[in-house]
């Protein structure tokens, strides 16, 4: 009786440790989906392959005959997509689509382009409320005094003075003499929440091969757009959807090797946040 006993505690303890890391340790994650899941992955359509990147950019990669391609990989990028609806500025109803990135916690604003927010990542990290939103989509458009942040807002000295002071703490404003601004460089908050798409975006089953890990999880995304968008903003659905992105991999004359990545949705060179 006494070993059943203690054989349930260490399984209890066991599984609870388990848990622990598999929900605090991204890494260990990570490590376990990449090695141990073989299921397909529902992907955006590839509208360019790596052969027509390639040949398309032959002068920008090759810059003589003595640098050759070696074998492109495919890999795929971890993408939010939402269908929501909205009141845009003028108080009428959108409805849409949004692809919000799982690795930058940015959204795309464009599919041709590939343009992104900038901020949004420092939002979810700092856990910011529906309140400091207020705050930071105030300041977006440019600095401002205290005392033009109320008018704007609408609100109460004194409630403004906590969402200050709360922003100030999560390092999401700064404030220089009497002015208060977004703590960031050229930051893109103060969008429409929508997703431009050139042509729709159509997703399939593909088999996996090598994901990046998640940083941001669907229900993070989620709260931040909640949050950002305002009391209007509703999501009507959402799913997790992969980014196909090549990898093209330039042998130098030195035996050294360049890589760089590229969008296969849209043919365009991946760039950092």
């Amino acid at each position: 009786m006494f070993r059943l006993l203690s054989t349930l505690i260490f399984l209890g303890v066991l599984a609870f440790a388990g848990w622990w890391v598999w929900n605090n340790v991204p890494e260990v994650r990570a490590f376990v989906e990449k090695h141990l899941d073989t299921s397909s992955v529902q992907t955006l359509e590839v509208r360019h392959t790596a052969e027509q990147i390639m040949g398309q950019r032959e002068q920008e990669l090759l810059n003589d005959p003595q640098h050759t391609y070696l074998r492109p990989a495919l890999l795929f990028s971890p993408y939010l997509l939402m269908e929501v609806k909205y009141t845009n500025s003028a108080g009428q109803t959108r409805e849409g689509v949004i692809l919000w990135g799982l690795e930058d916690g940015e959204m795309v604003l464009d599919t041709e382009t590939w343009e992104r927010t900038h901020g949004f990542q420092d939002c979810i990290n700092s856990r910011a409320t529906r309140s400091e939103f207020r705050v930071l989509n105030a300041l977006a458009k440019g600095a401002l005094t205290r005392e033009k942040l109320a008018d704007q807002l609408r609100i109460d000295p004194d409630l403004l003075d906590n969402h200050l002071e709360s922003c100030r703490q999560k390092q999401l404003i700064v404030q220089k003499g009497g002015l208060y601004r977004l703590h960031l460089e050229k930051p893109k908050l103060a969008v429409e929440p929508q997703t431009k798409l050139k042509q729709a975006l159509v997703t399939k089953p593909s088999a996996r091969s090598s994901r990046s890990p998640r940083r941001y999880s669907k229900a993070e995304i989620e709260l931040v757009a909640q949050s950002a968008f305002g009391s209007d903003f509703a999501i009507r659905s959402s799913k997790e959807v992969f980014l196909p992105i090549y990898s093209i991999v330039v042998q130098n004359p030195d035996g050294t090797r360049l890589t760089s990545y590229w969008n296969a949705l849209n043919g365009q060179r991946v760039s950092a946040s």
